[in-house]
């Protein structure tokens, strides 16, 4: 018997996967045929996408969302996908279609992946152009997280520390030493 497999993937841990699966769902899959994790595109270790391509079987067909859930580019993509294919594995991808082994099934996959590859890339380069730019044109320009607004009780933390350990302070107003030694040196070098 055949079955109809999800997988959804977000690339950090502050990320949703809850519309992936959504559309997993309404796309009549049964939520314990879901697998989802959050792992970077980067990474190729992925532990419930081999769970998944372990448990799957020739007929079987499983649905993405994007095609770029499946992997972070077009080699990547091909090394998983034209394997299963060949095992007659199908994939659905819910913004394109179906994807088999056949002929116009390969040379679409093909042209798809490439095209998601050369978007990300596109990305990349317009974001690091962005910032080239704001470097150049922006005196205060700054990448990363913005300075954190000392509040009243940053403040009193940073007076408690005066007196007292980073333990001791740490304990006292539930801010990890960390967080302490960063307020510290906000606090003392602005």
């Amino acid at each position: 018997m055949t079955q109809v497999l999800g997988y959804a993937r977000v690339s950090t841990s502050s990320q949703s996967l809850d519309d992936q699966i959504q559309q997993l769902k309404y796309a009549g899959i049964n939520p314990n045929n879901i697998y989802a994790e959050k792992f970077t595109g980067t990474t190729t270790h992925r532990p419930k996408f081999e769970e998944l391509i372990h448990k799957v079987q020739p007929g079987d067909t499983i649905t993405v969302t994007k095609l770029d859930r499946l992997a972070r580019n077009t080699r990547e993509a091909l090394n998983v996908l034209d394997p299963l294919m060949d095992r007659g594995v199908k994939f659905h991808i819910l913004n394109i279609g179906m994807l088999d082994n056949s002929t116009v099934g390969r040379l679409v996959k093909t042209i798809l992946l490439a095209v998601a590859t050369m978007e990300r890339d596109m990305i990349v380069e317009r974001t690091q152009e962005g910032k080239r730019w704001a470097r150049e044109h922006k005196p205060n320009y700054h990448e990363g997280r913005p300075p954190r607004s000392i509040t009243p009780h940053y403040r009193a933390a940073y007076n408690y520390l005066q007196q007292h350990t980073y333990k001791d302070t740490s304990k006292a107003f539930d801010i990890s030493i960390s967080t302490l030694q960063r307020i510290k040196n906000q606090i003392e070098h602005n």
